[in-house]
């Protein structure tokens, strides 16, 4: 019954965990009372059928124990072990009854708690062997997942298996009067666990070795008590016999004859047991493959050992744990040491681990710098337990070994290794030291402290005194805060016989005292040990004040007399001018300690006028910052003191640089000497206090400007005038106010342009190591400022001078300082010391604040295009996309694409577009890469609606089309090729509203086929006149392919743009393109190199199968492509007129200096673009005459000639066939 309870609970527990309760009485509270069974009763499970007996997992289907009170073992976990010991009761019930039924239930626990879908039935129970039955239960184990009950995470299963290892204990504690010496019940279990431990399945060898050891815990358990029983018997035997004759009782004697004679047979049985447990499981288990499985037999012999010492604890079963302190897993080793020490804290054991520490010492000890710190932290402690137990078994080696880890960075290894330290040097005391005084130099502390510095000294580590005291806070902090006795050590005379400390000695010591201060009040460990710093409790914060107080208390009186004894000593002055800032300064006043705040005063002048090291003069200036302290009553007294010794420094300083600079004298050494010791007391004070009154900039100024004229000014004073002008600056720069930062933001600019990698050029090499590049936060920071102060509307601004923002003369002043702001960051980006991309939050401004900083902006797009065509098109594409995830954000994805802010940002573009200029040669691959990554863009996001809408970012295609016609005829089809790449054919037939940017974008990329040629030809008209007049035109130049070899040309030229690599390097000046068009040219004989296709490569998204759909749809579009090619070439004429009269007709609406100036395109004249055009067809044309070029501002002027037949067509009439 108990048995099935368990395992009821584990299923219960499981189903608790997935919330799949069967029904609403699951939820009910059992009878906790009554769950007991009456005796003679039948378990309730009896009523059905076995658990899992159809082969069920019992966690994965409906649990067929029809047993309510599993419940109770998870829900109320304080009645866990009544409610075992009940269920086991009537387990022992039914197991009288039928102890097959009741074994075989059993037997299905450990089988199906070990992960096993299978049950065994009674028919396998009875004729199987429990190999056969294990090698059937493997067949039916889930082979699918790896895990199994003991290997699960989480609480409830956690939980599950200290239930299991619970009843296994109980089971035998109930077992241990009745049936456990049957000779079948245990023989049974034992015999099926073994069988189980030796499996190839890890879930089958993992439980049973876990059950194995627990039941072996149980028996040693019963064991030990009938040793117990045994002895007490055979006394009550031998008291008995000894009785005289007369008062002896015969019947009694033969009873306890009787009953020790049982007690043994007993005895003997359950050791034939424990043989067969260790012997048949652990001796082959605890060197198994699977570290967890060795871990749980190390930890059970170590329990063995400890509780049954008697028969466990001998060689015989130590060598294990001693062996596998070898293992290769740390969590083993672990274990191994944990169960020594428990038998090494028990003294009483210590004779019986003799011969064991002898033999594996040296081991524990080589185990103290374990890589896996938990082992390397519990080796130290069980080498302090040795330590404790005898003084003889470690050798010095071997505590020299430890002694150095107290200097680990690791903290719980040096406070392991602190413990150990303080066990072995402070834990002895002799009788001679019982009557010594508490405190003081002859006190037991004292010697103690003694030993300290001379182990600190020894160990020649002083730069870590910090690291040393950490390491015996937690046992030693007692003795590290008798302040007292340090401070007896230092002042006090040594008495007769009594050796003195040394300078080396006494400088040690003084470090050690200022770090244990430092130590007490601060409460976190030094650098590099622990995280960061702990919240304290209360306790701790306590205890912290507490000592606070008594420092500043002992500290007050003695600090002076310190400094006054060891001023001298540069090292002992600077450790201790460091004791006031752990001060409270308020116990000066509390404690009616002023005269001694003026002792310390008077002692820190003197320490200022005998030194000059930088170490000293900083400690000094440190200690002066700390009683400077507004919130006490002692800061007027200390201010005063401060502010004379600066006088006097500032004073001679002067006075002596007057004298050293004079006119016509060289400087003299003792002068300069003089200079420099001065000039080195007010540098160090003026690291940590403000000197701004005393104009130390002056001074500086006029001693730098003398050595940079002379060139003969000693290096040390040129070094400290420097650090002491640069602390004037930090100072001023402190007292910036907010109304500064434009000139800070100017002077800023200008020092990055300085500072730029520009300083090296012109053969300026040397001064390499003076340029500056800012960081990433710095170049943020910089436009952030220029985001808020520059881009605002005019009734923002603050700046304006008197506050008058209505007048006219200073809203057009703080324009100009605006615009100047914008322009010195605007340099930054043209000269590249901030990265170009930064532009586009400057880009995207264009249109709102054109008539502010249009002007500006222009000429930075124009300044960046010259330097990285490809990049500055990236800038501008990347503005338009911050523009439209700005409008998303805004308006939602279901804008209006008719809604002003989406009509802004396409009229951007169009701006943008038309600074490219007319010459696409120039452009082309910027124009690329600009489409590729707008494309890239459009489809990046999917749709938030779910598979079948249009991507978020569809739209950005309506805003890329601007840019379409800036294109290249083959470009346009190598863009188109690139852009169906992320097409699926179901986009290809929408034809919905919400699909229209994909339509019109494939439209704008497959209607331009031939009217691109006017601007083509405006390249090649203005670079090849002279060659066209003094070379004869070929024949077939200007021939129109036929559709099949135009398509084939496509194809060809596709095929050479795919095979470019991905990342196409541009220079920071790109050379002239060639001057022969690649339209004009045969396409098979077009160099790879020409082409831009490697901006277009394989997007990251899965490649579309293009010999199906799609490629049926371009098959399907080319056919219709060669049908038009005869209509085409019919309208070319009109086309052309009608190309003419739009730029007409457009060029009268554009801002005026829009285009981009392209000298030789835009002057050229007219007739000499037709005439470039005409060398290209075939056919005969009208003549045009159009009036001559004229400049760019009347170009602008320029209106369409109504006379002329072309600018009176309509639409309708040039989709007419003129032939």
């Amino acid at each position: 019954l108990g048995v099935r309870i368990l395992m009821t609970s584990y299923c219960f527990l499981y189903r608790e965990a997935d919330t799949q309760l069967s029904s609403d009485t699951d939820l009910e509270e059992p009878d906790v009372k009554n769950a007991k069974l009456g005796k003679g009763k039948v378990s309730p499970w009896r009523e059905g059928q076995v658990w899992g007996s159809e082969g069920s997992w019992p966690w994965s289907g409906e649990c067929h124990c029809q047993c309510r009170l599993v419940m109770v073992v998870f829900s109320d976990l304080s009645d866990t072990w009544v409610f075992f010991q009940s269920v086991v009761d009537d387990w022992i019930e039914s197991y009288k009854n039928d102890r097959d039924i009741a074994l075989l239930d059993l037997i299905n626990f450990f089988i199906q708690c070990s992960g096993c879908k299978g049950a065994v039935s009674a028919e396998m129970f009875r004729h199987m062997q429990n190999s056969e039955i294990i090698r059937k239960m493997t067949e039916e184990f889930d082979e699918d997942s790896g895990d199994y009950p003991l290997t699960m995470a989480g609480p409830l299963w956690k939980k599950f298996k200290s239930s299991f290892c619970e009843f296994i204990g109980v089971l035998v504690r109930q077992c241990q009067y009745s049936i456990i010496y049957d000779e079948y019940m245990m023989d049974t279990v034992i015999s099926l666990l073994t069988g189980l431990s030796d499996s190839q399945v890890r879930a089958f060898r993992h439980t049973s070795t876990l059950a194995a050891m627990k039941l072996m815990t149980a028996l040693v358990n019963v064991a030990l008590n009938l040793s117990i029983n045994m002895d007490n018997t055979q006394r009550q035997y031998e008291a008995e016999r000894n009785k005289v004759m007369a008062k002896r009782a015969n019947d009694r004697l033969e009873l306890l004859l009787q009953k020790r004679k049982e007690l043994q047979e007993n005895q003997d049985e359950i050791e034939n047991m424990m043989n067969a447990i260790f012997k048949g499981v652990f001796v082959h288990r605890y060197r198994d493959a699977i570290a967890e499985i060795r871990a749980i037999c190390i930890e059970e012999i170590g329990v063995w050992m400890k509780m049954y010492s008697d028969a466990f604890l001998n060689d015989s079963y130590l060598k294990y744990v001693g062996w596998t302190m070898h293992d290769k897993q740390g969590e083993v080793r672990l274990k191994c040491l944990t169960a020594l020490q428990g038998l090494y804290y028990n003294r009483e054991l210590n004779t019986r681990l003799e011969l064991f520490t002898s033999r594996f010492k040296d081991r524990i000890v080589s185990m103290t710098l374990d890589k896996e710190y938990d082992v390397a932290v519990q080796a130290i402690k069980l080498l302090t337990l040795v330590l404790h137990s005898s003084d003889e078994v470690l050798t010095a080696e071997d505590c020299e070994s430890v002694y150095h880890l107290v200097y680990s960075a690791h903290r719980p290894v040096a406070v392991a290794a602190g413990e150990f330290l303080y066990k072995k040097l402070f834990s002895h005391r002799g009788p001679e030291e019982e009557g010594m005084p508490r405190r003081g130099r002859q006190s037991l502390n004292g010697n103690l402290i003694k030993t300290t510095v001379f182990f600190f000294l020894e160990s020649e580590l002083h730069e870590h005194g910090a690291y040393l005291v950490d390491s015996l806070w937690e046992c030693a902090s007692e003795l590290l805060k008798d302040w007292e006795s340090t401070i007896s050590l230092l002042l006090d005379e040594p008495m007769p016989g009594e050796e003195a400390l040394t300078d080396r000695q006494e400088t040690a010591l003084i470090e050690v005292m200022l770090c244990a201060v430092r130590q007490a009040c601060e409460c976190h460990p030094p650098v590099g040990r622990g995280t960061g710093k702990r919240v304290l409790t209360a306790k701790e914060k306590k205890t912290q004040l507490d000592d606070r107080t008594r420092i500043t208390e002992i500290f007050a009186v003695a600090l002076p007399l310190l400094l006054a004894k060891y001023s001298v000593d540069a090292e002992k002055v600077t450790n201790l001018l460091q004791l006031p800032q752990f001060f409270d300064l308020e116990i000066y006043t509390t404690g009616r300690l002023e005269k001694h705040l003026e002792s310390l005063l008077r002692q820190i002048r003197e320490v200022v006028e005998k030194h000059t090291e930088t170490d000293v003069l900083e400690a000094c200036s440190m200690t002066y910052h700390a009683l400077c302290n507004e919130e006490f009553t002692i800061f007027n007294r200390v201010d005063i003191a401060r502010s004379q010794l600066l006088d006097e420094l500032v004073d001679k300083f002067n006075r002596l640089l007057e004298d050293f600079l004079q006119e016509g004298e060289e400087p003299d050494e003792d002068d300069a000497y003089q200079v420099l010791s001065t000039l080195k007391r007010i540098t160090a004070f003026h690291n940590a206090h403000d000197l701004s009154k005393w104009d130390l900039f002056t001074s500086n100024y006029k001693l730098l400007n003398t050595g940079l004229q002379n060139g003969d000014m000693p290096e040390q004073i040129v070094i400290h005038a420097m650090q002491c002008t640069h602390y004037v600056i930090l100072w001023n720069l402190a007292k910036v106010s907010e109304g500064s930062s434009n000139k800070a933001f100017t002077i800023l600019c200008d020092a990055l342009m300085i500072f730029s990698h520009q300083m090296v050029s012109s053969g300026r090499e040397q001064l390499e190591p003076l340029i500056y590049t800012p960081d990433s936060s710095l170049q943020a920071e910089l436009l952030n400022f220029i985001l808020d102060h520059v881009f605002i509307d005019q009734d923002d601004d603050n700046n304006s001078t008197d506050g008058q923002q209505d007048d006219e003369a200073s809203k057009i002043e703080a324009l100009h300082k605006r615009r100047n702001l914008l322009a010195a960051y605007c340099k930054l980006i043209i000269y590249n010391v901030v990265e170009m991309n930064t532009g586009a939050d400057i880009f995207k401004q264009y249109m709102r604040y054109y008539n502010d900083y249009g002007d500006i902006i222009k000429e930075t797009m124009s300044k960046t295009r010259q330097i990285d065509k490809i990049q500055c098109a990236k800038t501008l594409i990347l503005s338009l996309q911050q523009l439209f995830n700005e409008m998303l954000s805004d308006l939602g994805c279901n804008f209006d694409r008719s809604s002003s802010s989406f009509c802004g940002i396409k009229e951007l573009a169009r701006r943008f577009s038309l600074t490219f200029g007319l010459d696409q040669l120039k452009t082309r691959e910027a124009i690329a890469m600009l489409h590729k990554d707008g494309i890239e863009f459009a489809f990046k996001e999917p749709s938030p609606q779910g598979e079948g809408n249009p991507p978020l970012n569809l739209a950005f295609l309506d805003i890329l089309s601007e840019f379409s016609s800036k294109l290249l005829r083959q470009d346009k089809k190598t863009v188109h090729l690139y852009l169906e790449r992320f097409m699926t054919f179901q986009m290809a037939l929408q034809r919905e509203d919400c699909w229209l940017p994909l339509i019109s974008y494939r439209n704008s990329l497959q209607a331009g086929g031939d009217d691109d040629t006017m601007s083509v030809m405006s390249g090649y008209s203005s670079r090849g006149s002279s060659i066209r007049s003094k070379k004869a035109k070929p024949a077939s130049t200007g021939k129109r392919k036929l559709p099949e070899e135009e398509s084939s040309s496509c194809s060809t030229d596709a095929q050479v743009w795919m095979n470019r690599e991905q990342n196409v390097q541009t220079p920071v000046m790109m050379p002239s393109p060639h001057l022969t068009s690649t339209v004009l040219r045969d396409p098979k004989k077009m160099r790879p190199e020409e082409s831009y296709m490697g901006v277009y490569q394989h997007h990251h998204q899965t490649p579309m199968d293009y010999n199906t759909q799609v490629t049926w749809m371009l098959a399907q579009r080319q056919q219709a492509e060669a049908r038009q090619q005869q209509e085409r070439a019919n309208m070319q004429y009109a086309k052309m007129r009608s190309h003419m009269q739009h730029a007409i007709r457009r060029g009268s609406g554009l801002m005026e200096d829009d285009e981009e100036p392209i000298v030789e395109d835009v002057m050229m004249s007219s007739e000499d673009r037709l005439e470039d055009l005409n060398e290209g067809m075939d056919f005969d044309t009208m003549d045009i005459d159009l009036p001559p070029s004229k400049n760019r501002r009347e170009r602008s002027e320029l209106k369409p000639d109504y006379f002329d037949p072309s600018s009176i067509m309509d639409d309708s009439v040039l989709n007419v066939s003129m032939f």
